[in-house]
C-alpha cells in the first residue's frame, strides 16, 4: 500500500554533505511515523532520524546537530540533510515509513541508497 524510493546516496568526501530523498507514493495518507535507518557492514540497522505526522523529529546520538530530517508534503518526499559527514557514516541508508497504533503497526522498507564517505 505504501512504496519508499530513495535517491540522493553517493560518495562525499569526509566532512561534506548530501541530502537524501525518500519519494513515498500510495496510501501515504495513512502514515504517522517516517525516519531514515542506515546500516553499515557487520552491524545491525540503526534509526537515524524520524519524523511524526505531528512533526515532531527525533535524531540518533551519533547525528544530533549534524542530521536534518523534513517533508514536503505537496512532493509526498521525506529528506535526510547530513553534514561534517565521516567514514562512520558509510551505509546503506533506509527509508521507513509505519502506520497504524494500538493493536497494529505496519512498517514498510524502501530498497535503500548507498552513501559513502571517503577521499
Amino acid at each position: 500500500q505504501v512504496q519508499l524510493v530513495e535517491s540522493g546516496g553517493g560518495l562525499v568526501q569526509p566532512g561534506g554533505s548530501l541530502r537524501l530523498s525518500c519519494a513515498a507514493s500510495g496510501s501515504i495518507s495513512s502514515i504517522n511515523l517516517m525516519g531514515w535507518y542506515r546500516q553499515a557492514p557487520g552491524k545491525q540497522r540503526e534509526l537515524v532520524a524520524s519524523i511524526t505526522s505531528g512533526g515532531n523529529t527525533r535524531y540518533a546520538a551519533s547525528v544530533t546537530g549534524r542530521a536534518t530530517i523534513s517533508n514536503d508534503n505537496a512532493k509526498n518526499t521525506v529528506y535526510l540533510e547530513m553534514n561534517s559527514l565521516n567514514s562512520e557514516d558509510t551505509a546503506v541508508y533506509y527509508c521507513n515509513a509505519a502506520r497504524g497504533s494500538g493493536y497494529s503497526v505496519t512498517s514498510y522498507w524502501g530498497r535503500g541508497t548507498q552513501v559513502t564517505v571517503s577521499s
